[in-house]
């Protein structure tokens, strides 16, 4: 009966021990390693820049109900300075325009404009609000006038230093040669390239 009882618990202890004590090898995994993110650099439109440009637009001479128009090419030059404050880019720019009109004769087109305009990186749309001089001598009629100029643009940044560009503007000016009601209104769409220093 000893016998049995010792065999009995040898039996016990044996099987107990196989129970609890099969561990499974350990395998062991390479460590992963983090692909690296491509930070892009963030766009800075702060500078001053100049360049030329070239269009087309229409002009409306209107008086009473009235009106006659013409259509001409431009072309001149610009510069100007613009700030980025992170997303709001804010500048002013000064540019001339020599206007060839379609039919005969020419004119002379200055204006000086601010502009805002929205940081997307290496796009640029903006709005300009200021004042345009126009002024022309053709068949001894003399024209010198100041009115309004308005638009929209974009540009986009092809390098760091030079970008290309479009824009429209509307040009507004009343009371032409003190004529009250004789205005002049021009609409121009212009392409653009700029080196930014």
């Amino acid at each position: 009966m000893k016998i049995t009882i010792a065999a009995l618990a040898t039996a016990l202890s044996a099987g107990t021990a196989f129970a609890g004590g099969y561990v499974a090898p350990v395998v062991e995994t390479q460590p992963v390693v983090a692909e690296p993110v491509a930070t892009v650099a963030p766009s800075d439109w702060s500078g001053f820049y100049a360049g030329l440009q070239y269009g087309q637009g229409d002009v409306e001479l209107s008086l009473d109900g009235d009106s006659a128009d013409e259509d001409f090419d431009a072309y001149g030059v610009h510069g100007g300075y613009q700030r980025d404050f992170g997303r709001f880019v804010l500048g002013g720019e000064l540019d001339y325009n020599r206007l060839d009109l379609d039919q005969g004769g020419d004119g002379d087109l200055v204006r000086l404009r601010g502009r805002a305009g929205y940081d997307l990186g290496r796009f640029l749309p903006y709005a300009s609000l200021g004042a345009a001089h126009i002024s022309s001598d053709n068949d001894g009629a003399d024209l010198s006038e100041t009115g309004l100029v308005y638009g929209l643009g974009m540009n986009f940044k092809v390098s760091e230093r030079f970008t290309v560009g479009a824009e429209y503007t509307r040009h507004d000016f009343n009371d032409v040669d003190d004529v009250d009601g004789l205005d002049l209104e021009a609409d121009m769409v212009q392409i653009r390239g700029s080196i930014r220093f």
